[in-house]
């Protein structure tokens, strides 16, 4: 039986990655996604996300726009990592099968997880703001999912926009700090997503003659010259299709309970996840944090995935 997970995303090129794999695996079914500001303003990650789906021929799957900034920060995108409009590639332009709905990503969340009561995976993997605003019209949303599992945070990292906070929770640390502690998540941060790369030969032999196969291929190199140096890797960090690993097969990630709290002020620390390791405030431990990954299953995982659709695509008349 298949698991039921609603992705909140902001696509951006690991998103797409991530939701062809979610999309494509038999083991999850994909009851809708939300889009939020993050790598491109609402507009542009709605409309990514629609095209995708139309992509993949998946246009069963409804979609519910959600914020356009964040609680209280101003907004800021990310294209000039993830390329013009916040995605790389040649997709279709959207049309009225993906339009969303009225109902906001916030209550469309809160109406997914009432429906499952119980059953609902909810995997974020953008900023946080759509969940802490179905958080505040539900405060027994942690009870009604089975797991919120979070792309987000650099525990005991490095940060990739400033020295301590990573992108999405950099981008509305007001709605990290909210979900991080009331909603005991499981933090899937850069201690172990910086290294979730697909090997550069792995790449190299996707099928590539079809549009798809074109605009995977930009999705997984997406990272210049400059930025794999900095971070000594050969190929493109793809954070988001871990969280998709993790829920199609879960001995993906080894998490450990803690304390966590999320910094909301301030230039240097917003966005910074804080982990009580040592139990020195003596506070409850309040979610888990990915501390290592097994990377060759998740390759595996992301590559069977991956090869599946771009099958199925390039075989349709």
């Amino acid at each position: 039986m298949s698991r039921p997970v609603l992705i909140d995303t902001d696509p951006g090129c690991d998103d797409a990655v991530a939701l062809l794999a979610a999309l494509e695996h038999a083991s999850l079914e994909v009851v809708g996604l939300t889009t939020v500001h993050g790598n491109a303003p609402v507009e542009d990650t709605t409309r990514n996300a629609r095209a995708i789906l139309e992509a993949v021929d998946r246009t069963d799957v409804p979609v519910a726009r959600g914020a356009d900034r964040p609680l209280l920060v101003d907004l800021e995108t990310s294209e000039y990592v993830h390329g013009g409009g916040g995605l790389r590639g040649d997709l279709p332009d959207p049309g009225p099968a993906t339009e969303p709905g009225d109902v906001h990503a916030a209550r469309r969340i809160v109406e997914q997880a009432r429906a499952h009561d119980g059953d609902l995976a909810l995997a974020t993997i953008g900023p946080l703001t759509n969940v802490a605003l179905a958080h505040a019209m539900e405060p027994a949303l942690p009870e009604l999912l089975d797991e919120l599992i979070v792309m987000g945070g650099a525990a005991f990292a490095s940060g990739n926009v400033t020295p301590l906070a990573e992108a999405n929770f950099h981008s509305d640390p007001h709605a990290a700090r909210r979900v991080v502690r009331d909603c005991e998540p499981t933090i899937v941060g850069l201690d172990v997503t910086a290294r979730a790369a697909v090997p550069p030969e792995r790449v190299d032999g996707l099928e590539r003659d079809g549009p798809l196969g074109r605009s995977l291929y930009e999705w997984l190199t997406y990272y210049d010259a400059d930025r794999l140096e900095r971070y000594g890797i050969e190929s493109a960090a793809i954070h988001d299709a871990l969280v998709i690993a993790e829920l199609i097969d879960d001995g993906v990630l080894e998490t450990r309970s803690y304390p966590m709290e999320v910094a909301a002020d301030g230039d240097l620390a917003r966005g910074a996840l804080v982990v009580d390791e040592n139990g020195v405030t003596g506070a409850a431990e309040n979610g888990e944090v990915a501390i290592e990954a097994d990377y060759e299953r998740y390759r595996e995982l992301m590559s069977a995935s991956l090869e599946r659709v771009l099958e199925r695509i390039e075989a349709e008349p």
